[in-house]
């Protein structure tokens, strides 16, 4: 016997196959943990391996401008700025260049808190989910979503490091002037995640503006690129959060 479906209730139902398939595609890439390349996950695990020892006051977290801090280049001069404002206070630094939060995400539920107790943890991601992927058609992420995937990195850290004090840093501007899109889309996800200061557990920082010039230019001399610091510009970063990563120690 053939089973015939009133009209209205066909349609209800290919309604809600629509609204899944929707959904589905509208997922938010910047909250589902992601791995990368098989050399990532190789600096990844010697970042397991640092946490396991245990040792680390301080934990960086974030992107190319965290990993940055590493480069040992004389002419540019950033390492010997880390070394004399961190390297003291036992700062690791778990940054990887061209993470964006998933992946950071993923670092973390993967073995990268493991061990590790730090009193503060300076986190700054999101750059890298604004744009467009390599086909400059599709859109990474939304504002809104990166500023989701920072806040499920937040929470991840306040479960696995309930005792921890976290910096939460405004993304750093980009982009030569005021109008530039990208520089839109950080302004969008830094109002959102700002909302995440509860001033005991979570500080929101943003010295964003100390990048930039009095008209809201940035100037080639503090980023080259327009988006990663330089000796100069890694010195006014340092030199920005040193007292409120000083009071969180105490």
């Amino acid at each position: 016997m053939k089973i015939t479906l009133p009209h209205f209730l066909r349609l209800a139902l290919a309604g809600c196959v629509l609204t899944a398939v929707t959904l589905a595609a509208q997922a938010n890439t910047a909250i589902d943990p992601k791995p990368r390349e098989a050399g990532w996950v190789k600096r990844h695990e010697g970042f397991v391996e640092i946490a396991k020892r245990g040792d680390s006051d301080v934990l960086f977290l974030g992107d190319s401008i965290t990993d940055g801090w590493r480069n040992p280049d004389p002419s540019r001069g950033v390492k010997p700025i880390w070394d004399q404002h961190f390297a003291p206070l036992k700062a690791a630094n778990f940054g990887i260049s061209g993470d964006r939060t998933q992946h950071l995400l993923w670092r973390l539920q993967n073995g990268e808190l493991d061990g590790i107790r730090p009193k503060v943890v300076v986190l700054m991601i999101g750059t890298n989910n604004t744009g467009f992927e390599a086909d400059r058609v599709t859109p990474k992420n939304t504002p809104a979503e990166a500023a989701e995937g920072v806040r499920a990195i937040v929470q991840h850290l306040r479960t696995k490091l309930p005792a921890a004090k976290i910096l939460l840093l405004a993304v750093f501007p980009r982009g030569e002037t005021a109008d530039n899109p990208g520089r839109l889309q950080v302004a969008a996800i830094n109002q959102s995640i700002s909302r995440l200061h509860d001033g005991k557990s979570v500080i929101y920082l943003d010295i964003g503006a100390k990048f930039l010039g009095a008209d809201g230019r940035m100037s080639k001399e503090v980023m080259p690129d327009f988006l990663h610091p330089n000796a100069k510009g890694y010195e006014i970063w340092a030199n920005a959060i040193k007292a409120p990563l000083a009071k969180l120690l105490q």
